[in-house]
């Protein structure tokens, strides 16, 4: 499978994956100078980038591991969400989680966060009066005992 990307910005970076085994495929950041990403204070960094998302896909974007272990940031939102018809401009909105004196410095070329395609099933949404019933029913939030 092709996925089409348009450089946005000369000095957007192609992503790319890091080893043979990787699941997602880097993205970085692009036309910041010296970003600070503050205690509590999401941050929007620019890839420079736009893609294709290929009919019946969707593209998921993560937050990097490194980020959350190392600098407890991660993406605002949590998970974003690239449609198939969507052709603008792939923003990651960052944010940290912590109290600290120091900001997370973002530059031009980091790597901000990681995204995978992910083939989306077409369902079709029926309205019903009635749901099969499980040993589970409506229990929820620690129902199971777990």
């Amino acid at each position: 499978m092709k996925l089409k990307v348009k450089k946005l910005h000369p000095a957007a970076i192609l992503p790319k994956y890091a080893t043979q085994g990787a699941a997602c495929f880097d993205l970085h950041a692009v036309d910041c100078a010296d970003q600070q990403v503050p205690a509590c204070m999401p941050t929007t960094v620019r890839t420079g980038l736009a893609f294709e998302v290929p009919h019946g896909h969707v593209m998921l974007i993560f937050s990097r591991s490194g980020h959350g272990f190392k600098n407890d940031t991660r993406l605002a939102n949590c998970v974003g969400v690239i449609d198939s018809d969507y052709r603008g401009e792939v923003l990651v909105r960052l944010t940290r989680d912590v109290s600290l004196s120091e900001s997370l410095a973002i530059k031009s070329g980091d790597r901000i966060a990681q995204a995978m395609l992910v083939t989306l099933p077409w369902i079709q949404i029926v309205e019903s009066d009635d749901l099969t019933d499980t040993e589970r029913g409506a229990g929820g939030f620690g129902s199971t005992g777990q």
